[in-house]
């Protein structure tokens, strides 16, 4: 065993889908309380939990939700001190397009980041990393003009309701249409290891 796998876990999908969600769970409920300012302090300090709690579970932090706190505080700090929630509708568009972004240029190097990110979860063939990275890559796209779409064209309420009913199911949903591409390249483990 290396010293890598003696000092980090991995916490099952549940627990994960928990820690991840928990931070957009407490800016729903802090902004139907009271407003979208306290729901941004609120979802900094979430975020900020969450990745102590990912920290503590799994002795590492991931790379992804790493990413998003670190956008959701440069740009909710800047909505709590400009006054102004134009930032913080302005956050997932701007963290789609980082991870979008992110996967297009790896895609260009022939290097699959989902790969690096999911590896130790999914095993998949060099063809199926390429297809599954070109897909997420256009998904986080559409996520980002999906969300300029609705910020720009609804009330801040309307907005944070989508933020949290409308891209959770539309991830999940994106999520569970990947399966057949999972399964189509996914190698099977070598059977001489198997003693």
């Amino acid at each position: 065993m290396t010293a890598k796998s003696e000092n980090t876990r991995t916490v099952g999908p549940f627990v994960r889908f928990a820690i991840d969600l928990g931070p957009l769970v407490v800016f729903f409920l802090a902004n139907a309380r009271w407003d979208i300012f306290a729901a941004t302090a609120a979802f900094m300090a979430a975020i900020l939990i969450s990745l102590g709690v990912s920290f503590a579970l799994e002795r590492r932090l991931p790379l992804l939700p790493m990413v998003t706190a670190a956008v959701v505080l440069v740009f909710g700090g800047l909505t709590l001190i400009l006054n102004d929630e134009t930032f913080i509708k302005l956050k997932p568009t701007i963290a789609n397009v980082l991870i979008a972004s992110a996967l297009f240029v790896g895609l260009a190097l022939r290097r699959p980041f989902l790969k690096v990110v999911f590896g130790a979860v999914f095993v998949l063939d060099d063809i199926g990393w390429r297809k599954l990275t070109w897909r997420w890559a256009w998904f986080f796209v559409a996520l980002a003009v999906l969300n300029e779409l609705v910020w720009r064209n609804v009330s801040t309420d309307a907005w944070v309701n989508f933020k949290v009913f409308g891209i959770m199911p539309l991830t999940i949903a994106f999520s569970l249409s990947q399966l057949p591409l999972l399964q189509r390249y996914k190698l099977e483990p070598d059977s001489t290891t198997d003693i």
